[in-house]
């Protein structure tokens, strides 16, 4: 049986699908699946049981295996906790279970989620085999924290055998529980930058239009492929995601206008968040944005950026 959440869930990871259609296999009324995508009803058992044959015929799996993802930069300060918080929290809020992995010691995913001090955190499944913990947000909106003592176990990491594999090995039990996991990783090319590509299907490089920002970039994408070509062969780049984009600085559009003509070769999200300080204070009241203030710039980028980021990349690009 499948259950109206994973229906939801399965739709708006495979937009192409055509509900109506859908509906015309299963026996449901026209708009049906229309208004459960929407959130305007509810389907019933009558309708899950129609279903379930049908989405198993379009590839739905009774346990999915989350899509493992970083987002990831090695230079600071350019939305890579902002973006993990809250483009998890809109697709959480799309119907999606989430989880969320700090790997950053500075702990600022988990300090933005009210989890400052955990008793267990990612260093405690990294070096001591223990199940990854799992912290309860809110509904379908996990995290699994970390704090400064993820900076002592660096050092342990790269000397244990298989270390840059620990991640991974912790996440593959998780991984029929949620629809995605993001992974915030910490402005360094080190062992937890390595362990989370390691760990993923893909990443998301976020990028400020600054020429500061952009120095460097050419390392990251070595690195990227380095761990695709000698470790995780099904490792791909996401995309690339401009942060804090202010248009109205000339250089800003001059550097977007830079970006898109050398990195071309990549998807760029159409999408861009704004600069926007309501982003920052709501990570001071530790709570995502769309709690904060669901009406905001904010609020608008990162639902935006969720919806573009479930369509296949070809369509993003034509549309």
């Amino acid at each position: 049986m499948v259950t109206h959440e994973q229906v939801v869930s399965f739709l708006q990871r495979n937009p192409a699908l055509s509900a109506s259609a859908l509906e015309k296999e299963a026996g449901l009324p026209a708009s049906t699946l229309r208004k459960a995508v929407a959130g305007d009803r509810t389907l019933n058992v009558k309708h899950l049981t129609a279903l379930f044959p049908v989405l198993v015929r379009y590839g739905y799996q009774n346990n999915p295996k989350a899509k493992v993802i970083s987002i990831v930069n090695h230079k600071g300060g350019v939305g890579k906790t902002t973006t993990t918080l809250n483009l998890g929290r809109a697709l959480a809020r799309m119907h999606n279970r989430v989880l969320l992995v700090d790997m950053d010691s500075q702990g600022n995913l988990s300090q933005a989620l009210g989890v400052d001090e955990p008793d267990k955190q990612v260093r405690n499944a990294l070096l001591n085999n223990e199940p990854l913990p799992i912290y309860s947000i809110d509904e379908r909106y996990d995290l699994a924290p970390s704090d400064l003592e993820l900076a002592y176990a660096d050092l342990e990491l790269v000397q244990a055998v298989g270390g840059v594999n620990q991640l991974r090995n912790a996440l593959t039990p998780l991984r029929s529980d949620y629809d995605y996991i993001l992974i915030d990783c910490p402005p360094a090319l080190n062992i937890f930058t390595n362990s989370a590509l390691v760990a993923s299907q893909s990443c998301l490089i976020t990028l400020q239009p600054e020429a500061s920002a952009l120095k460097g970039v050419n390392s990251l994408l070595e690195r990227i492929m380095q761990v695709r070509d000698r470790i995780n062969f099904e490792l791909t780049i996401e995309g690339i995601l401009l942060t804090m984009v202010d248009r109205r600085l000339k250089v800003h559009r001059d550097m977007i206008e830079y970006i898109h003509g050398n990195l071309s070769h990549l998807r760029i999200f159409q999408t861009e968040i704004r600069q926007n300080v309501t982003l920052k204070e709501s990570q001071v009241a530790q709570s995502d944005i769309f709690t904060y203030a669901k009406d905001s710039i904010g609020a608008q980028d990162y639902s935006k950026l969720a919806q573009e980021f479930l369509m296949p990349s070809s369509a993003s690009k034509a549309n």
